[in-house]
């Protein structure tokens, strides 16, 4: 028995290298398959490596897979500094959609969570599904008190699906990271960490209904955007009870029906809605994509669902935002990598140069353009380009905003062709400007740093304290290692010389004169000692005098 988990990692592990083969990337396994080369029928459906097409082939194998590896894929699609560009935007296309569990094992996760039967909690429960994803599944339904729901029930065996293949994962970032030499710069092993607790994450859907308590709160009273309800006494870990939003996703909208201006005006309005969030919340959904959000029947109103992607931006974020977006407008290109370290950005500071360099060579290829002449697409293809060139770190905050606005962009620009999302975004930025500014916000930023002061002034005396403890007990060594002080000390050397040579010739003056006066004559004893005193002060005072003429220093 003990084996059989063993026999099936071997069987997905085998699975996995035969759909890699089908998508043109079985060379990876003939070097580092670890049983052997590969059988005939893998090298039969094995097709072309060309580059060219390498991320639609990377989605198409990653969506064959199954829905972890959909989910690793979209993970992958949100981190430009170590996936190339085009995988990045090829894998933005993945979607989740797989084939629903059978009813049954719907109506025992509900009655397992919220430990009643389906017809005691809903008066109608749609047995089909009107969406199915990796983790869960989506019905409508009918509360006691008339409410229509869209009820969220987690897959029972997506827990034990998704550990099994994360540790597939595993096994594969350290077959990577120890011998695809390629690939050395990533780290893959915290790649997969980063993912697992992405995915961990979303199998406790009370973190995505705090999510959707909070857009709600957000956009109460907003005239074109509705957030769904959450209703707790309804939710759990594994089920999650919103408010039904009765409308069209966008993704399956009949673009037809609509009119030129009608499409300018919805794309206009999503876009406007996320930037209210990122501007104004600093909280914003971070999957804009078509299938999250819903045109609703209501007359120019837009509804946001699926909660499970988030991304927080602090008012401290904001306001480096801004000092980069300053720079940025006064031309001082080499103010912005110290402006992207200072937000948590990390590049090889060797590279420092390149980076400078890199950034003016973009900046000047769209200065003086107006918004509408540039491709919001084109150019953030161009900044992913240098993230990946580059090998930047970005913080998973600021990643999470690019790929929200690029996928604004790609969205915007499939309803209505001239859409541009720098369009939306200026009037935000400028009155962030204006915001950052303002009387109010000086005086609560100073207020911020005095309190900040105070309370270093208050622990610094601690600190000393703490120090000069740990100085005393021998826990700090202090080492000290000088350059060009040689000649310095060789002069100091002299000077002490000199002096000592002096005092000794003054000394012996003063000691021959005292003694002179004290003895009976040239001939007596003291006399004697006076003169040979004298003689010898004289004899110094001479050598000195003569060794500082040489010297040139007097």
């Amino acid at each position: 028995m003990s084996s059989r988990p063993a026999v099936r990692q071997l069987g997905r592990l085998s699975e996995i290298s035969q759909v890699a083969a089908k998508h043109g990337f079985g060379y990876f396994f003939d070097t580092h398959r670890p049983h052997g080369p590969r059988s005939r029928r893998a090298r039969e459906v094995d097709v072309a490596t060309d580059g060219s097409n390498r991320g639609l082939r990377v989605r198409q194998m990653l969506d064959e897979l199954g829905p972890t590896f959909v989910k690793f894929g979209q993970l992958l699609s949100t981190r430009p500094d170590i996936v190339p560009p085009d995988i990045v935007f090829e894998l933005k296309a993945l979607q989740d959609d797989v084939t629903p569990v059978a009813y049954s094992e719907v109506e025992r996760v509900i009655q397992e969570e919220l430990e009643l039967t389906i017809e005691q909690l809903f008066v109608d429960f749609e047995e089909i599904p009107v969406a199915a994803a990796s983790i869960g599944q989506v019905h409508r339904a009918t509360l006691p008190n008339g409410r229509r729901v869209a009820v969220k029930v987690q897959r029972p065996d997506a827990p034990r699906q998704i550990e099994a293949d994360l540790e597939l994962m595993y096994q594969a970032a350290r077959l990577v990271r120890d011998r695809v030499k390629a690939l050395e710069f990533i780290d893959t092993v915290s790649l997969v960490d980063e993912f697992a607790r992405t995915i961990r994450q979303e199998l406790d859907y009370r973190m995505e209904a705090r999510n959707a308590e909070q857009f709600h709160r957000n956009f109460a009273g907003h005239p074109h955007v509705r957030v769904p309800r959450v209703f707790w006494s309804y939710s759990r870990s594994r089920v999650l009870t919103l408010e039904l939003l009765e409308g069209v996703q966008l993704r399956d909208l009949d673009t037809e029906t609509y009119s030129i201006e009608e499409r300018r005006r919805l794309s206009y309005l999503i876009a406007e809605a996320w930037m209210h969030m990122i501007f104004r919340h600093g909280f914003f959904h971070a999957d804009p994509h078509p299938s999250n959000v819903m045109v609703l029947e209501a007359t120019e109103q837009i509804g946001l669902i699926d909660f499970g992607m988030v991304g927080k931006l602090t008012d401290e974020d904001m306001s480096r935002l801004t000092g980069l977006f300053i720079d940025a407008m006064n031309e001082r290109i080499e103010a912005l990598p110290k402006r992207l370290a200072a937000l948590g950005v990390r590049y090889p500071k060797d590279l420092e140069e390149e980076f400078v360099a890199e950034l003016r060579d973009v900046y000047y290829r769209y200065y003086g353009s107006s918004l509408s002449e540039i491709d919001p697409i084109q150019l953030i293809r161009e900044a992913f380009a240098l993230i990946y060139r580059m090998h930047l770190q970005l913080p998973t905050r600021f990643v999470l905003l690019d790929r929200a606005i690029a996928t604004l962009g790609s969205v915007g620009m499939e309803l209505y062709p001239d859409f541009n999302v720098f369009d939306v975004a200026k009037p935000y930025a400028r009155e962030l400007l204006i915001e950052r500014f303002t009387p109010q916000r000086i005086a609560r930023r100073t207020g911020l740093e005095v309190r900040n002061m105070a309370s270093m002034l208050h622990e610094l005396p601690y600190q000393v304290h703490d120090t000069l403890e740990q100085v005393r007990d021998g826990q700090i060594e202090v080492g000290f290692r000088h350059e060009g002080l040689e000649d310095l000390i060789k002069r100091m050397d002299i000077v002490f010389n000199r002096v000592g040579i002096a005092m000794v010739a003054v000394g012996g003056a003063l000691t021959s004169a005292l003694l002179a006066l004290v003895s009976d004559g040239v001939g007596s004893f003291f006399g004697i000692l006076s003169v040979v005193g004298l003689a010898l002060s004289g004899i110094l005072s001479i050598w000195l005098v003569w060794s500082v003429l040489r010297s040139g220093r007097l």
